[in-house]
């Protein structure tokens, strides 16, 4: 009988979270197979997979219709649900983050994205959900925005574990290793202890590629250099993106610096590939797993990947290999006029969008269930 596939990423050192969360999971006893049997280690949410969940099911209409009853206005039933689904899952997986001593069994939930580019909102959000999840095992979400990035400074300064979010580009990765760094350096100058923060930096790859492919075959079809480049390079700049980010990971938290700090309890902030279903039909339902697997990575994955995956994934370790390859593709993109820069801006600014988008749905969801009950 040919052993998991999910289960062998573990033994390569790579984690596999669900990039998914609702109610129903809990009921059926699925997250506990999941757990059990496939091996996963932790689980991401974010607003849209909050709007999904309340919007297609009726699992949560009790208690909504519960909270109208005693008074409570749309934004406290928004964030009673959602705390609620969090604290579940995270009691769910506190079994894999005692085993791991910390290392998974994490559970994330988003600041309000209409805080993205507001550093003081963000940080006074965070330490609110912070203190009323109460868990050793949650994860505060927050982008990975200009205004983000002091914002995860002082976060984990204060002990605080933060998901750093909609991560695209790999210059606002480095900034984003050097807050979490520089967080943990001044929470040892303050003499307090670092040995229970956890941290991962989310890069968000499938939409790199859904961005730019299109570019990519519009310059496909010329017969000359540029179209050629053009054939070799699409579908590879999201992959590529995130080999050069662990090439970065590698420099930073394996450097002599960050070594000084581990003697003090100081953990690394591992790096998580996110937005990793496959959106183009021609490539591999599987794609953005295959080449990332590393060493104390995470990957997410939706729950119609994992099963892919469990059925025809071949894991080995490949986040290290085609580096080279990788850096020359990033040269050459100026030569197709992708200034990779603006590409990854754009993406940062619509993912933004995006979540507040579904945040604002949810809540006019939540208004219409009122007005139904």
């Amino acid at each position: 009988m040919k052993t998991n596939p999910l289960n062998r990423l573990e033994a390569l050192g790579q984690s596999i979270w669900l990039d998914y969360i609702s109610r129903d999971l809990f009921a059926s006893g699925k997250l506990k197979k999941l757990i059990s049997e496939d091996s996963l280690r932790g689980m991401t949410s974010n607003p849209t997979i909050f709007e999904k969940a309340i919007s297609k099911s009726q699992d949560y209409n009790q208690d909504i219709k519960k909270m109208s009853h005693e008074g409570k206005n749309v934004v406290e039933i928004y964030e009673a649900l959602t705390q609620k689904d969090v604290l579940n899952a995270a009691d769910e997986f506190r079994d894999v983050y005692n085993k791991t001593n910390g290392q998974d069994g994490f559970v994330s939930l988003e600041v309000n994205p209409h805080l993205a580019h507001d550093t003081e909102g963000t940080i006074a959000e965070a330490r609110r959900l912070w203190k009323a999840l109460d868990r050793p095992n949650v994860l505060i979400k927050v982008p990975a925005t200009k205004e983000g990035l002091p914002a995860i400074q002082q976060l984990i300064s204060e002990g605080i574990n933060v998901n750093v979010t909609l991560l695209f580009g790999l210059s606002r990765y480095r900034e984003v290793a050097l807050a979490y760094i520089a967080g943990i350096k001044a929470r040892i100058a303050e003499g307090k202890p670092v040995n229970q923060i956890a941290s991962v930096a989310s890069f968000f790859l499938s939409r790199i590629d859904v961005l730019l492919d299109p570019l990519f075959e519009k310059y496909s079809v010329e017969n000359s250099a540029r179209g050629t480049l053009a054939k070799q390079i699409e579908g590879q700049i999201a992959i590529a993106s995130a080999k050069l980010a662990y090439q970065i990971y590698d420099e930073l938290f394996n450097s002599k610096s960050f070594m000084s700090l581990t003697e003090k309890g100081a953990h690394v902030q591992r790096l998580l590939w996110a937005s990793t279903s496959t959106k183009n039909p021609k490539y591999s339902d599987i794609k953005y797993v295959e080449a990332l697997i590393g060493p104390l990575t995470v990957n997410t994955l939706p729950l119609e990947t994992i099963e892919a995956y469990r059925d025809h994934g071949d894991p080995k370790l490949s986040l290290e290999l085609e580096t080279d390859k990788a850096s020359q593709f990033f040269k050459q993109l100026p030569e197709l006029d992708i200034n990779i820069d603006n590409v990854t801006q754009q993406l940062e600014n619509e993912g933004v969008d995006k979540f507040i988008e579904s945040y604002d749905q949810l809540i006019e969801t939540l208004k219409k269930i009122i007005v139904k009950e």
